[in-house]
């Protein structure tokens, strides 16, 4: 349960096919209602929630998760610590919110939904659907023809900051 006065530790093993969804909530919507989260995550996502820029798995949740919290890989653990063993590994991700958010979250929920929704594609084109989006890649001087996995977590956060 989620803490009204933002002290809460929210530890759980998510389901898998829902982690994503949850944790976006919970970053989003709900992030002054928690301090810390411990959460089990399948490894694959474990990976892009930690990703930096540059990388394959650096995606709209490396983005999201690190600019609302300070996260850290807890520990790994194998199939084979389950039983029955699922067919994936999983990781423990802890998540320490971040109390002087510089940028609306739910914008930069917005911008990076959008920036990675077309992943090859140059953010002129995939920022398109985010009204004035080009005129703020101008404002805060990020090229229009770079790729969304090649901009930073700090850019991000300036972006929806300009869009904001």
């Amino acid at each position: 349960m989620l803490g009204a006065n933002g002290t809460a530790h929210l530890v759980s093993n998510l389901p898998y096919n829902m982690s994503t969804q949850l944790l976006t909530g919970w970053l989003t919507a709900n992030h002054g209602q928690w301090r810390r989260m411990t959460l089990m995550f399948q490894k694959e996502v474990a990976d892009r929630i930690l990703a930096t820029s540059g990388g394959k798995t650096y995606g709209r949740l490396s983005v999201l998760s690190q600019s609302a919290a300070t996260v850290r890989r807890g520990f790994d653990l194998p199939a084979q610590a389950f039983t029955p063993p699922p067919k994936v590994a999983s990781s423990v991700v802890v998540f320490d919110r971040i109390d002087t958010v510089t940028a609306p979250l739910a914008a930069v929920e917005m911008v990076t939904k959008a920036g990675f929704s077309q992943r090859r594609k140059m953010l002129r084109q995939s920022l398109k659907s985010v009204p004035d989006a080009l005129d703020a890649l101008t404002e805060v001087g990020i090229d229009e023809t770079r790729r969304a996995e090649t901009v930073s977590v700090t850019e991000f956060i300036e972006l929806a900051k300009a869009l904001s």
